[in-house]
């Protein structure tokens, strides 16, 4: 396995090979790592899986360049969809529209639709453009992590988590720390109105501005798509909610709480963007310390505040 830690012209144009050659690359996002391989490659995707230890009916998000490549993987695009992906793409939202001929079962779990998505970060998006110029149409990339487990923020998270199960000839591109740090909000946009399937940074509100449509909220027959489990974002520690720390037990809580005595500070931010940004750092650091038990306190409000809570719900989930 080759970690690069800088990504000049010529790694991203490796990596794009690398890609075209049937190999994995990790590779930096605004929300947070993903691991890609060409999504028209039943082979390479295959290898995502293995990788991840992932079911194989849990469907990936491809990645694509811009809008214009919508129609390529999706058909009968709703008007409301088109309006989100000129609003928020790239960026930190993932549609889920009618599939084409070209989203085959391997990449949507069996499912007649498929997730598309532009990413907001410079590396992420010189990957999947130069892809493009040598034949590719879209990059299958779920967050590079084992399944279930915390979604890793920085390349070095990627190589601690997966230097075991990559290839030699597998490629990790280091583009610093997400800036977001928690996955893309889905929308599912085959229904005459968008329907949220997990929440992030585009909130219910910007949908509803953008689109003049009130968000709906997932329903039980609702499409299957990444990170809706009840459990999952799971480090090996035990994760406690809104409760009080003892001593031994890590905590992450809004500065303002105070540390008790004994209790191992993990983050302690200061604003809910940083909260998003430093919580799965924060996670990963409970268990390279070996701490046995995490308290989080929870933050308040909707927004991006609502899908930290979301995600601590399901790292918290006990069966």
């Amino acid at each position: 396995m080759s970690f690069l830690s800088i990504c000049t012209t010529e790694t991203i144009k490796s990596a794009a090979l690398a890609l075209k050659n049937r190999h994995l690359v990790a590779f930096p996002t605004e929300t947070v790592y993903g691991l890609g391989a060409d999504a028209e490659d039943a082979h390479a995707v295959a290898r995502i899986y293995e990788v991840k230890g992932r079911p194989a009916d849990h469907p990936l998000i491809v990645h694509i360049a811009s809008l214009d490549a919508m129609g390529q993987w999706a058909q009968d695009i709703s008007e409301y969809a088109i309006t989100l992906a000129r609003d928020f793409w790239p960026g930190p939202m993932t549609l889920v529209l009618k599939r084409s001929d070209l989203a085959k079962d391997f990449i949507t779990g069996g499912q007649e639709t498929v997730g598309l998505r532009v990413p907001a970060h410079p590396i992420a998006l010189a990957l999947i453009k130069e892809f493009s110029a040598v034949g590719g149409k879209g990059v299958a990339a779920p967050s590079a992590n084992r399944f279930g487990a915390v979604s890793p923020t920085t390349a070095k998270a990627v190589e601690e988590e997966l230097a075991p199960y990559l290839l030699e000839s597998d490629l990790i591109l280091n583009g610093g720390p997400s800036l977001i740090g928690l996955e893309s909000t889905i929308i599912d946009c085959t229904g005459p109105a968008p329907m949220i399937l997990r929440l992030g940074a585009i909130t219910p509100l910007m949908i509803e501005e953008s689109t003049g449509l009130v968000a709906l909220e997932s329903n039980p027959n609702a499409t299957r798509v990444s990170g809706s489990l009840d459990s999952h974002y799971s480090p090996k520690a035990k994760v406690l909610l809104d409760v009080i720390a003892e001593s031994g037990d890590g905590l992450i809580a809004p500065d303002q709480i105070p540390t008790p005595n004994g209790v191992i500070r993990l983050s302690a931010p200061s604003s809910i963007e940083q909260y998003a940004r430093e919580l799965y750092l924060a996670l990963r650091k409970a268990d390279q310390l070996g701490l046995g038990v995490v308290v989080v306190v929870q933050p308040g409000g909707e927004g991006l505040a609502a899908a930290i809570r979301d995600r601590l719900g399901r790292s918290a989930f006990v069966e």
